[in-house]
This record gives structure tokens, sequence and C-alpha cells, in this order.
């Protein structure tokens, strides 16, 4: 078992973080602010320049934006590192959306680059011998792992209705995958894989859980199936660069901590939190909402120059290889080099870097845990938020609740417009689940 340490950074080298750019003002504290301004916004990822940007643009409204981290785009932020390859700091991140204003949106601030993400897992078969299979499962998987011989979708389904259990309502996660799938792939795609991510069982965890990754009765081997999936062609900091850096009504102060330093900031008319609610909440004495932690452990390779392999000068044969069984400990690896927006040295690097991801119950706060626990000591954060005057609370962590990047953005600019017209002007887009821990 790998030893997952207080020092969550320790797996990866951040030694160098290059390809980006900054101002140097970013890094003066509180000095040389204003003395006010009209929004105050605590988070300097997606829903905090969302709100800077549109209340600029539309408003001509300035904005002071502090963040604890060294960095924007919150967990968007990608670099490249000492090897040329553009990286992420806290993941891999894979733009689709359905939302045609999302995608018009993002479209103002960076060219993207056409990508079809593709998740592949290293699975046992029926002969214990290993597999790479697409996931979600297909026919292809169900043929390689379990010799079931389906060739069409009638078959596929015949396949699937013979092993699915009948629950129209199922109450926990384990119900939810034995409805969709059966016995067989619950076993050797999703039990141990969630029990991995979540440090919790199937059947400890929502129904909701389970049912975000689908079974496919066809030979779409694709992740998404949204319209609009592409990757920002010079990574997704520029994106945030290019939302807020030139724009005279935003000021941006990093390594600034806002619990810290609130007695100390200039006056505003409107904060926005985009920050975990319960720390905004701490001094009330409620018990903290429950996080899932990532720790990556980055490796470098040079492949071996006789490499027959079917992906030569590669590691892997894909972006992203889970390893849904107990045998390792780590969920899934991740090799940035298959991305296509990689600068032309990466592309041409005889070597390539790959990142171990392994899930922890400490460090930053990237998954809600879903379970009824959890979502009624969220109900009565989230009664206290209602009630807080001047507080705008925006985004994954104030809502608990995990959003793909599309539905953050689309979340900032349905709840901006209610901001800026002074309440809801309609119902908010149904954003349906996300894709959760991939």
């Amino acid at each position: 078992m790998t030893t997952l340490g207080d020092d969550e950074w320790a797996g990866m080298d951040l030694s160098v973080r290059r390809g980006n750019d900054h101002d140097p003002s970013w890094f003066a504290g509180l000095n040389g602010l204003a003395d006010e301004y009209d929004m105050i916004i605590v988070g300097a990822g997606i829903s905090g320049c969302v709100f800077a940007e549109r209340g600029s643009k539309e408003l001509g409204l300035k904005s002071l934006i502090i963040d604890k981290r060294d960095h924007i785009g919150g967990n968007c932020y990608d670099f490249i590192n000492k090897h040329g390859f553009r990286v992420s700091q806290y993941g891999v991140h894979l733009f689709h959306t359905k939302f045609d204003r999302v995608w018009e949106y993002v479209n103002e601030f960076s060219d993207w680059v056409p990508y079809e993400h593709r998740v592949k897992g290293k699975c046992k078969d029926v002969r214990d011998e290993y597999q790479i299979v697409p996931i979600p499962p297909s026919q292809e998987t169900v043929n390689k792992l379990f010799d079931a011989n389906v060739h069409s979708e009638t078959e596929m389904e015949a396949w699937l209705d013979a092993r699915r259990s009948v629950n129209p309502d199922p109450k926990n996660g384990e119900e939810s995958a034995l409805t969709r799938s059966g016995p067989e792939l619950y076993e050797a795609i999703f039990k141990h894989y969630t029990h991995k991510q979540w440090d919790k069982w199937p059947e400890e965890l929502d129904a909701s859980v389970l049912a975000r990754i689908p079974v496919r009765t066809n030979t779409d081997d694709r992740y998404f199936s949204d319209p609009h999936q592409a990757l920002p062609k010079d990574g997704y900091t520029r994106i945030f660069e290019n939302m807020i850096m030139s724009d005279p009504n935003i000021t941006v102060r990093l390594n600034v901590d806002f619990f810290k330093e609130r007695p100390n900031l200039p006056k505003c008319g409107l904060t926005v939190f985009t920050g975990p609610i319960d720390a905004y909440y701490a001094s009330q004495g409620l018990p903290k909402l429950e996080y899932r932690s990532l720790r990556f452990f980055e490796e470098y390779h040079t492949p071996d120059a006789s490499d027959k392999s079917d992906h030569p000068g590669f590691y892997q044969p894909c972006l992203q290889l889970n390893y849904p069984g107990p045998e390792v400990d780590f969920t899934r690896i991740v090799e940035y080099k298959h991305k296509p927006n990689q600068p032309a040295e990466a592309k041409a690097s005889p070597g390539t870097v790959i990142f171990k991801e392994y899930s922890c119950d400490h460090g930053e706060p990237y998954y809600p845990v879903p379970n009824p626990a959890n979502r009624e000591l969220y109900e009565r954060y989230q009664a206290l938020a209602t009630d807080e005057p001047g507080v705008c609370f925006v985004g994954r962590l104030a809502s608990y609740k995990y959003f793909n990047m599309d539905q953050a953005f689309l979340n900032a600019l349905e709840i901006w417009d209610e901001v800026k017209a002074g309440g809801k002007v309609a119902a908010r887009t149904e954003l349906g689940e996300p894709d959760g821990p991939k």
C-alpha cells in the first residue's frame, strides 16, 4: 500500500511551472488596494472569474478577487513542467458540454482543439488475465472479459437483461449498479473502484453515485456524448488569464486567505464566496462536511527504443487508464502526452510523464461524499447561507455538489444573471448528474 502523508504535493514535481502569465501586483498582498469595491470575490476559479468578468463587461463593476493559492484558475490550473509537458496540478480536466451558452462563452477566451475522451480499464477476465477494455462498459468490454460473444445492440441488451436485477427504486450504489450492469460487470468495473475512490463500499453510498457511469449497448467507446468536446489550445489557465488579466475593473491578489484577512479587506457591496460552505460557517459549531481528496504521484519514463507495443513512445495506450480492481491501490494513471493540445516540444519528446492517482480523505476538497448524513448537514448550511446578508454563495464547494467544468460555468452564469437582475429571473437549468470521479 502507498503511504499518503500530509504533504499533498510530495508526489509531484512543481519546481517548474511555466507557460502562463501573471501580473506582479497579484502577489502584493493587501497593499495598493482601493478603499472599496463593488464585489470582493473569494476564489479565482471558474465561478469567481465568471462573476468578475461578467460584472465588469455587463455593469462596469469593480471587483477584487482573492485566493489563498498562488495561481488563478482554481482546479483547472495547468502549466508546462520541466520536461515540457502541459500537465494539470489538480488532475486531468476534459471539457465537454451540451449547453450552447457555455460553449459560446468559453470560445470568447480560447481557441479549441477537438478531442473526444476515451477511458480504458485494465481488468481481469474470466481466465484471470488482464485485458484493456472500454469504460463505460460496452460490447467490447463484455466480449473481452466474459467471452460474451455479443455483436449487436440487441444481443448486448439481452446479455445485460439476463443479469440485471429488477429494482425500480435502488436505495444505494450497489443496488443501482446491479440494476444497470448485473453482478459480473459490477465486480469487475464498479465495486472495488468505488471503494478505492470513496473509501466506502457501494452499498454505503447514494444510488446516484453508480448511476453516473452508463453501461452501453452499442460500440461507442467515447466517455462523453456531448456535442461539444474539445481542449483549450493553450491550456486551461490561459482561459482565465484572458477573462481577467487585461480588465482594469478587476484586481487580483493571490496568497491571501479570506478568513485570516477578512477584518482587513476593503469595503464591498457584495461578497461572492466560492469556497467550502462549511468553512464559511466554521464558527457556528456545526460538523464539517465530508470530502474526498486526491494525491498524484508523478513518474517520468523514457520508453525503450525496442518497444514493440501498439503505442511506441507512450507509457500506455490512452490518456487515462483506470485500474478498477483491488490489486493496486491507485485508481488510474494519466499520461498527458496523449492530449492533442500539448506544445510541440512535448509531442516530439522521446520521454513521457505519467501520474498515478490515489483517493484519500485529507487535503484539497475535490468530491463531496454523497450520502444522507452529508445531504442533511448541507441543507442546514444552505439555510444559513440563504439568510446571509451581502453574501452570494457560488460554485461546487459552496453548493456541496460536484460540477463538471461546463456545469460550473453555467451555474455561475445563471447565478450572475440573478444578481444582475436583483433576484431570480427564471428557473435555473437542470444540470443533470456530473461525471464524478472518472
